[in-house]
């Protein structure tokens, strides 16, 4: 393996220059894949830099707000082209930094450029309604105003698509943002910064702010000027960012955990089933909000597809995730790597069957990073931590259901409600599990993980804010509604 990468350091962007370090305090970020490989350094920003910042913003608002939505789209092209200039670049960086493989990295960085060109055409859709006036003569419309300054609090685990599917509603909507990643993906986030820069965005308009969150995260919720939040993360998290802008009467949106299930029915093309659930389960090493985490199937074939699943599950081998062709890599962090063994043997002492997996790679190349073998654990008990809680990797348990409405009440019987999927040709069954399905996304004869851009995404229960991102539904969030009466 090598053991070096051109190192970047993140100093935090703010009002158009990039922070001088000083006596700032600095974190180095190695690698997942190898703890050896130097990624880059990270300036931990104070509770007065994220003052500057939000100050900045807000300074920059009336001037951007002002532009006409063409206006706003061209730069959001700019942008578009930069990403998919500079792709390879990007994509190799949030490899050596998250241990994502390098063609699903490259693929998520094509899709931010997507997602900066959807966003683009909205700059040329309509913000509001003309409405009937029952006086006759007056002028009665809506339109969509700004937020204002919108605070963006990112995951690690998708370190470019997921800041740019916020970014991009809430630049074209006419908000600017301060922008917070989180500290495993802060070097691929300073990378995305600097392509942004190079679009042209006008000063103030975007600002980074890297660091913990107890300190710069909580001075974003915590700030008067920051009229919205928007946060992707976990369910304890995220309800602390809702206790805080409920505190100060701020708009937030959220979008938490999944514990994502399948459902096999006895009539389903078993073959396909099982090629889609491994990928669904194991790809990106499980680290999906929308990952499958439980496949739950009818009695008659579970004998039958378990043994196809974990078939597929040992003919994975782990690797480089440099390596064009890596199907799984390591987990990211050493901390995430002994959660999910932790969640592997509690399920075991809770009475799970270990059918494939469960251990740690660590002979040979895989010595200095944290991966995982690709799991299956059969005869989990429902109501088991294993089977409860979101946990992140490349985990999957199996449930058997008696029958479709057995497997609904097995799928719903969980805190979550993010992302379902079925896998049946009956068509009573199908509209059966859309309409008892307790879930925001819902795929049919296809993997539980991915949504187009122009759809809308979120979930149900602790799994969002009863919230949508992406598509139209974007507008929601990062807009406010004026009602307009003109009598002359």
């Amino acid at each position: 393996m090598q053991t070096h990468v051109k190192v970047i350091e993140s100093t935090g962007y703010i009002n158009g220059c990039w922070v001088e370090p000083g006596s700032r305090p600095a974190k180095a970020h190695y690698s997942p894949l190898n703890t050896e490989l130097l990624v880059g350094s990270s300036t931990q920003l104070s509770t007065a830099d994220v003052d500057l910042a939000v100050q900045s913003a807000k300074q920059a608002l009336p001037n951007w707000s002002a532009l006409s939505g063409v206006q706003r789209a061209d730069y959001l092209f700019k942008a578009a082209q930069m990403l998919e200039d500079h792709l390879e670049d990007l994509a190799q960086l949030l490899t050596a930094e998250m241990g994502k493989p390098l063609g699903e990295a490259r693929g998520e960085v094509s899709r931010a450029g997507v997602l900066l060109r959807y966003y683009a055409g909205e700059g040329l859709r309509s913000v509001g309604d003309v409405l009937p006036a029952t006086d006759g003569i007056s002028h009665l419309y809506t339109t969509r105003v700004p937020l204002g300054v919108a605070g963006l609090i990112t995951p690690w685990n998708f370190p470019v698509a997921i800041p740019v599917w916020k970014l991009a509603p809430a630049l074209i909507f006419g908000n600017t943002v301060v922008w917070k990643p989180a500290e495993p993906a802060t070097i691929t986030a300073a990378r995305l910064m600097q392509l942004l820069e190079a679009s042209g965005l006008p000063q103030g308009v975007v600002q980074l702010v890297s660091g913990s969150g107890s300190v710069v995260g909580q001075r974003i919720l915590d700030h008067p000027d920051v009229t919205g939040i928007s946060f992707t993360g976990s369910d304890a998290v995220g309800k602390q960012v809702a206790q805080a802008a409920t505190a100060r009467h701020a708009k937030y949106q959220l979008e938490m955990g999944g514990k994502n299930a399948t459902i096999v029915l006895a009539d389903a093309d078993l073959e396909r089933a099982a090629d889609t659930i491994i990928s669904a389960a194991m790809r990106s090493a499980g680290q999906k909000c929308t990952a499958t985490s439980r496949v739950i199937i009818e009695k008659p074939v579970k004998a039958q597809l378990t043994s196809l699943l974990v078939e597929r599950a040992k003919r994975i081998q782990l690797s480089d995730p440099r390596d064009s062709g890596c199907y799984l890599g390591p987990v990211v962090s050493k901390r995430q790597h002994a959660s999910i063994l932790d969640f592997i043997q509690s399920g075991v002492r809770e009475g799970a069957e270990i059918l494939a997996g469960g251990q740690a790679k660590t002979e040979g190349e895989f010595a200095k990073g944290y991966y995982i073998e690709p799991t299956i654990l059969d005869h989990v008990d429902p109501q088991s931590t294993l089977a409860q809680e979101e946990i992140f990797g490349p985990v999957l348990l199996i449930h058997e259901a008696d029958d479709l409405d057995h497997a609904i009440q097995l799928a719903n019987g969980v805190r979550y409600g993010l992302a379902a999927a079925i896998f049946t040709h009956n068509q009573k069954h199908i509209h059966h599990f859309v309409n008892r399905i307790e879930a925001g996304l819902i795929k049919v004869n296809g993997e539980t993980a991915g949504v187009e851009p122009q759809a809308p995404f979120g979930g149900m229960k602790l799994s969002s804010s009863y919230s949508r991102e992406q598509g139209r539904a974007a507008i929601e969030f990062f807009t406010q509604v004026k009602t307009v009466v003109i009598t002359p």
